[in-house]
């Protein structure tokens, strides 16, 4: 069995303060994600003993960035999808093993009035892309913040929030793409229905006092590791960030 976690930690200098080591230690994961490490190298030193650490760093400072780390050396790894444009922020780490590929992934803002949607879009198309290029070789988990809630079942208020950032019809188009060319859903694949389980809350008007929240953090899976899922969970009691950490265990 190998579990595995993702986190966008919205900065972690901050959320080490928070009791990420902590949670860290306790979760024991084979493979941690995270998203939003708003890092450069050298900003911070991690004891994670019994983990090779990977870092994936925006060129902008205190933005963006991603971090793999594993309890098994990848047999390769790789920063960012290969395409220069897409490439300044950080943003994917893919990390290769005997049976599978995992990525990590911490998807661009759509930002208010919509300001990065076309870019966003050129986004989705590239990565989608870049996942199905990677599967000819061999399956993919991908995982992270991909900043947007699929359906009206995964943000608390999807009347007042169409159109946002997040929650656009052609985010969401986009995120259906992603499960019409083969990757499930792994917290919906066992969880078909149910509702009030968020995975991020604003910080403003005490949003996760009252589960005020959206699901945008996720694992999807290739459709030929089905039978291998075991269960898919999302950790809201974790705090230490706008976002909680959500897990895959698979064998």
């Amino acid at each position: 069995m190998k579990k595995m976690i993702s986190w966008n930690v919205n900065g972690l200098r901050a959320c080490v303060g928070k009791g990420f080591l902590e949670y860290f230690k306790e979760a024991d994961a084979d493979i941690f994600c995270i998203q939003e490490s708003k890092l450069q190298e050298g900003q911070i030193d991690l004891p994670l003993d019994g983990y090779h650490q990977y870092w994936n760093y925006a060129c902008r400072k205190g933005y963006s960035g991603t971090a793999l780390f594993t309890k098994e050396e990848p047999q390769s790894l790789s920063l960012g999808i290969g395409m220069e444009e897409h490439d300044q922020e950080g943003r994917v780490i893919t990390a290769q093993y005997p049976d599978y590929y995992v990525v990590t992934c911490y998807t661009p803002n759509s930002q208010s009035e919509l300001a990065r949607l076309p870019y966003r879009m050129e986004w989705e198309d590239a990565f989608l892309a870049y996942l199905k290029k990677l599967e000819e070789k061999k399956p993919v988990i991908f995982c992270g913040d991909l900043n947007v809630a699929h359906k009206e079942i995964d943000l608390k208020n999807p009347k007042t929030n169409r159109g946002n950032a997040g929650f656009t019809d052609q985010e969401r188009e986009k995120f259906t793409r992603l499960l019409e060319s083969g990757f499930i859903d792994t917290y919906r694949y066992f969880n078909p229905d149910k509702e009030g389980v968020y995975s991020w809350w604003s910080y403003r008007f005490k949003a996760r006092e009252k589960n005020a929240g959206w699901r945008i953090d996720y694992f999807l899976v290739s459709q030929c590791l089905k039978d291998r899922l075991v269960s898919a969970d999302i950790r809201t009691e974790i705090t230490g960030s706008d976002h909680c950490p959500v897990e895959l265990v698979i064998t």
